[in-house]
C-alpha cells in the first residue's frame, strides 16, 4: 500500500512539473479538456489529457 501512495505521490509531483513544457506542445488545450469558471474560480478538468497521457505511459510501460 505504501509503494503505491508514493508511486502516486512522486507521478503527480513529476506531472505537475512537466506541465509548462507540456502546455507548449498543445496538451491541455485539446477538445475534450474544460474550462469552467464558477463564482470567480476557474476550475480545469483535463479528460481527453489524462486519457491521452495515459495511453502513452502505458504504451512506455509496455516497451520496457
Amino acid at each position: 500500500m505504501l509503494k503505491w501512495l508514493l508511486t502516486l505521490i512522486l507521478a503527480l509531483v513529476v506531472l505537475t512539473l512537466c506541465t509548462p513544457w507540456l502546455r507548449k506542445y498543445g496538451l491541455g488545450r485539446l477538445p475534450g479538456d474544460v474550462s469552467l469558471r464558477y463564482k470567480g474560480r476557474s476550475y480545469y478538468l483535463p479528460f481527453t489529457s489524462t486519457i491521452l497521457l495515459s495511453l502513452a505511459l502505458t504504451l512506455l510501460a509496455r516497451l520496457i
